[in-house]
């Protein structure tokens, strides 16, 4: 069984499994009132929930019960996760990995190529439960290439750089520079990304533009 309800868009080739529901109106919208589009050469796991206003590009793909909110901004080959939630009025660019049980708050960006870990926690209140708190949400902005390691957790209104590297487990509470690789609680400048070695001695840097080793 699948739910699409009216003004939904979807290109072609679309793998919709069962249980999906797309283009749900939310709270004050009726059935239809907000356009969904889809691009062609999507695949949609069983059990995804994606929320009327929606506009995503082609080949994006869903793992199992992932929620996407409404009006956000999708672009092409973009993937999330199992159980992950994507709030609304959220941008995430081209070439996107998103991966299991990750949560995205209102008012994100993540920018071509960003890679977020599975259990990552983007947040966006300053002051949860203040009276005036949703006058002032602003989740993180990730830049392009930048990768957030599993169970990390970022605070709100916090700029990953550019090709930037977070440690797994850490807590972000500020501003990441470009290509800086950064870990703990709370998180601090490690290294550049440029001196990371591969473990196993197959690759000069994993990052950077070494040369793989035979």
């Amino acid at each position: 069984m699948k739910n699409i309800y009216k003004n939904v868009i979807i290109g072609k080739n679309a793998r919709i499994e069962e249980f999906v529901k797309i283009g749900c109106p939310p709270r004050g919208k009726k059935n239809g009132e907000l356009k969904t589009v889809i691009g062609k050469d999507c695949h949609l796991r069983s059990g995804t929930v994606i929320y009327a206003g929606n506009v995503i590009g082609d080949n994006f793909s869903t793992g199992h019960n992932a929620v996407i909110r409404e009006k956000n901004a999708i672009g092409d080959n973009v993937s999330i996760g199992t159980l992950s939630c994507i709030e609304h009025h959220v941008k995430i660019r081209d070439n996107v990995r998103i991966h299991s049980q990750v949560f995205v708050p209102e008012y994100s960006i993540l920018e071509e190529a960003a890679w977020i870990g599975p259990n990552a926690v983007l947040t966006n209140a300053f002051h949860p439960q203040c009276p005036r708190v949703k006058e002032c949400l602003k989740g993180p902005h990730i830049k392009r290439g930048a990768k957030i390691g599993a169970n990390a957790t970022i605070l709100p209104a916090v700029v990953i750089g550019e090709r930037a590297l977070i440690g797994a487990g850490s807590v972000v509470s500020k501003n990441v520079p470009r290509g800086a690789v950064m870990c703990g609680n709370p998180a601090k400048v490690m290294k550049d990304i440029s001196e990371i070695k591969c473990k196993y001695n197959r690759i000069d840097n994993p990052y950077g533009k070494g040369k793989v080793k035979k």
